[in-house]
């Protein structure tokens, strides 16, 4: 990792005090699954320097097939353990080491339409597992804001309460996800909490970076999912570790997505401030929009650090300055729940 990567990683593994206050009551170990994944090694290290804060000597162990060596290299580093694991095997799931908590991160959304038998044994045969194995563990697992119907676009978007009807196979089966879970929960009793995730973002991936880089290369932006919320990592990463205090069965549910709606033309031209570019669009903006009311979650934890200013500008700056991105566009654009 070069020094900016180096820094972005401090930026998004920061704990709060309220983070370290979680992290201090906990008895056993943190494991992670799916830990490979774009937010494993920042929310990884969060927990890891949480624990020394707090002047604990609790593991964190993370788990994921780790195709990407460096990865695994540089969790292990940073003093976190690494176990390559194939979750789909049910022996090797069993045989994980025991941990007290448990985040589950696992999930896949793109290739949805090509390989949708990977998509359901990922979004729901994966969690079965887990959720057996972990039955006696406290866990939070992630699920995403595409379990909801598309709501207008001049409202907060729909809250815990919104019945469930998702556009598309992937939302159908990240429903799925929750279903399982919510059922192990009350199977056996295992407190758990489930985040409905909506475009968290940092300088190498998100809404904001898609948008950002389509203006920089005067490419034109779809405006069909005109409206959306935007959250920083680091807030996520927060909250997902704060979640633990949460945890209930059956399953705490909750929103994790940004305060404001915010317009997609408005976001373009932000950019386009920055870089000197007038953003270019293409077609215009849906009456409804794939949003989430995250209220009950900034309630419950405290309002995110990071107002929509500071994204704006590192995500600028990174971009600008040539940084590495991960390449990997959000499609947040869709309408069609396929991605």
């Amino acid at each position: 990792m070069n020094r900016a990567e180096l820094q972005l990683l401090a930026e998004l593994s920061d704990p709060d005090e309220d983070v370290i206050r979680t992290l201090s009551v906990m008895q056993g170990d943190l494991l992670l699954l799916g830990a490979g994944g774009k937010i494993g090694q920042g929310l990884a290290l969060m927990a890891r320097r949480a624990f020394q804060e707090a002047g604990k000597t609790n593991r964190v162990i993370a788990v994921s097939r780790f195709s990407d060596a460096e990865l695994r290299k540089n969790l292990e580093e940073d003093g976190i353990e690494t176990i390559a694991c194939d979750l789909t095997d049910a022996r090797a799931v069993r045989e994980l080491p025991d941990a007290s908590h448990v985040i589950h991160m696992i999930g896949v959304k793109f290739g949805t339409g090509g390989n949708p038998g990977l998509t359901w044994v990922t979004n729901t045969y994966i969690p079965a597992l887990a959720a057996q194995r972990y039955c006696d563990s406290s866990i939070v697992a992630f699920s995403s804001g595409n379990v909801y119907p598309f709501f207008p676009a001049d409202s907060k978007g729909p809250d815990e309460k919104t019945p469930l009807n998702p556009v598309g196979e992937y939302g159908a089966s990240v429903v799925g996800r929750e279903r399982v879970l919510d059922y192990f929960s009350r199977l056996h009793g295992t407190p758990m909490t489930i985040l409905r995730l909506n475009y968290a973002n940092e300088p190498r991936y998100g809404v904001l970076v898609d948008i950002a880089t389509k203006v920089m290369q005067s490419e034109p932006i779809d405006l069909a999912m005109g409206h959306v919320n935007v959250l920083w990592q680091t807030d996520s990463n927060r909250v997902t570790l704060k979640a633990f205090d949460a945890c209930e069965s059956p399953p705490t549910v909750l929103n994790l997505a940004g305060p404001q709606v915010l317009r997609v033309r408005e976001l373009a031209a932000r950019f386009g401030d920055v870089f000197g570019i007038e953003p270019a669009f293409t077609g215009s903006e849906a009456p409804t929009a794939l949003l989430s009311d995250a209220s009950a979650c900034w309630q419950r934890f405290g309002p995110p650090e990071a107002e929509l200013d500071h994204m704006i500008t590192r995500i600028s700056d990174w971009l600008m300055a040539g940084y590495p991105t991960w390449n990997r566009p959000t499609h947040f654009e869709q309408r069609g729940g396929t991605f």
